[in-house]
């Protein structure tokens, strides 16, 4: 059932601290909040950009890191400091004209609820609450941090044979 689902996904929406990183925040005597990504998730998320798929971040963080690390992958929609996720994912469906079938959240916690009940295709790290696993319609066998987005872009991409091995090889 996931892979059918998979299958019409055209926009990924992404939530920030404990999907994408591990949920730790490093706060330096300045009052700097420090976060770590995974490179494979980046590298992810950039390369399913360039296969046409509109990536959207949502996030109740709020944090320049944030927006220059998205802007530099190529996400053209970074949203900070969101406490109401529905309002601005469906705003963002209308102006892109996606259904909710088409879009594929990733949370981990209570802000992202509501967004995930509505959307076609549901997923949550390893180590997310459990009220957000119980609405999932795939669990990632990764924690937050650890490559949640890398592992749902690549299932969908490989199902939508859009994730091409042609590219990341050269002849020699």
């Amino acid at each position: 059932m996931i892979y059918t689902k998979l299958k019409s996904v055209k926009c990924i929406v992404l939530d920030v601290d404990g999907v994408l990183t591990n949920g730790n925040i490093l706060v330096t005597e300045e009052g700097n909040q420090l976060r770590t990504f995974n490179v494979k998730d980046g590298y992810a998320i950039q390369y399913a950009i360039k296969q046409g798929f509109d990536i959207f971040v949502i996030t109740g963080a709020k944090s320049l890191g944030i927006q220059k690390r998205f802007e530099g992958l190529g996400v053209k929609e970074i949203f900070l400091g969101i406490s109401d996720k529905w309002t601005v994912m469906s705003s963002l469906l209308q102006r892109y004209q996606y259904t909710l079938a088409e879009v594929l959240f990733v949370g981990d916690d209570m802000p992202d609820y509501a967004c995930m009940k509505q959307v076609g295709v549901a997923v949550a790290p390893s180590d997310a609450v459990e009220d957000i696993k119980k609405i999932s319609h795939y669990i990632s066998k990764f924690k937050g941090g650890e490559g949640v987005a890398r592992d749902i872009i690549e299932k969908t991409l490989r199902l939508q044979e859009k994730w091409h091995i042609d590219v990341f090889t050269t002849s020699v």
